[in-house]
């Protein structure tokens, strides 16, 4: 999905231009919502309440049968709720006629569910003709999600079945966003993806939510994905029961319980190297290492690049250091095996202080560059 800053459309619709007011989104909070399905023991969801903030993505994970995917319907009312309320805005979503709440909620799915027979365009124009969008508008969005998503203009005459797996994605996508929805909801949108291209549409689904801030609610089982995609993180046990819900850094640091600890693994140490990029670390000076590492051809990545990823990197190059570089190519520094032993060390001994912090654990602004660490 290619990054630009000129996605909007005409009226209403608050894609962001040069000055202008940033794409609508509303906060979503769930009080003590339950489910019971008729004839069932154990209700599906019980006593589940959270909030996310206006603009934030929520990822709800957790084992088979801990209601996210019913958690998500009731949002948008595709099924009915035994007990609590939904806000959405700070209006009750029960108050609302249930088939214009859900023109006014994306929906991706993981089978994308677009409609064969009608074209690409025609996919993404359904709900702003279900609004009564004029024509001339109507098109004018299909072309400005098509620029924003990364497809040629010319892919809006085709039909869903001359197209990749990864561009239905994208196109599933553009439809959730076409009338500007202040909400989300994705259930596992990228469960059916091969694992190459659905790292790809995570990153360039998180770059287009650096551009359309919406409220974002994902349903998926994996917790790496979960960690990489989320603001916030709910696991939820059996029986819809929330277990924790806070940052990633957070549960990764500090697991509510037991359950936590052993779901998102024994690992959690390495899983927080995923959290920190080599931008915010303060890297080892190459001193002469630099002639060396070009003449040989050395692996290099960039700034942006997390801990995790280079931590693969150098073991692939058996332990040879990797050059980060900055959008020009030009070499920052080099991040080494020891260096991230170290940090690593760090973690161990002290998980109340996160990589990217300073020594003296004041972390960076959300959304600031975080203070290098002094680690080489």
């Amino acid at each position: 999905m290619a990054r630009t800053d000129t996605a909007h459309s005409e009226g209403s619709s608050a894609f962001a231009q040069a000055g202008e007011q940033e794409s609508k989104a509303a906060a979503l909070e769930l009080r003590n919502v339950s489910k019971r399905y008729p004839g069932q023991r154990e209700p599906a969801i019980s006593g589940l309440s959270l909030t996310v903030p206006a603009g934030e993505v929520c990822v709800l994970v957790g084992p088979s049968g801990s209601g996210k995917t019913t958690a998500i319907r009731l949002i948008n009312r595709l099924i009915s709720i035994s007990g609590g309320d939904i806000l959405l805005g700070g209006r009750s979503v029960l108050r609302r006629d249930a088939r214009e709440l859900r023109r006014e909620i994306g929906y991706v799915i993981q089978q994308i569910g677009l409609f064969p027979h009608q074209t690409v365009g025609e996919n993404i124009a359904t709900v702003p003709g279900l609004l009564g969008w004029p024509k001339e508008r109507i098109a004018a969005r299909v072309r400005e999600l098509l620029e924003l998503i990364g497809l040629e203009q010319e892919m809006a005459a085709r039909y869903p079945a001359q197209l990749s797996g990864g561009q239905r994605q994208r196109v599933g996508v553009a439809r959730a966003l076409a009338a500007d929805p202040p909400l989300m909801l994705m259930d596992e949108p990228f469960g059916a993806i091969d694992p190459i291209n659905r790292a790809r549409l995570q990153d360039e689904f998180l770059g287009l939510q650096e551009q359309v801030k919406k409220t974002v609610v994902l349903v998926t089982h994996d917790i790496d994905e979960a960690i990489k995609m989320g603001d916030r993180i709910a696991i939820l046990r059996d029986g819809g029961h929330l277990a924790q819900y806070d940052t990633p850094r957070e549960i990764l640091i500090h697991p509510a319980d037991e359950f936590v600890a052993e779901f998102v693994g024994a690992d959690r140490g390495i899983k927080r190297l995923s959290l920190t990029t080599l931008g915010e670390l303060k890297l080892a000076e190459p001193n002469g290492l630099l002639a060396d590492l070009r003449s040989v051809g050395a692996l290099r990545a960039p700034a942006q690049t997390s801990v995790r990823d280079a931590l693969s990197m150098i073991l692939t190059a058996n332990g040879a250091p990797l050059a980060v570089v900055d959008g020009e190519d030009r070499v920052q520094g080099l991040v080494t095996l020891s260096l991230i032993e170290r940090l690593l060390s760090e973690e161990a001994a002290d998980g109340r202080a996160p990589l990217g912090e300073t020594a003296a654990g004041t972390e960076a602004t959300p959304g600031s560059a975080a203070a290098p660490r002094e680690v080489a």
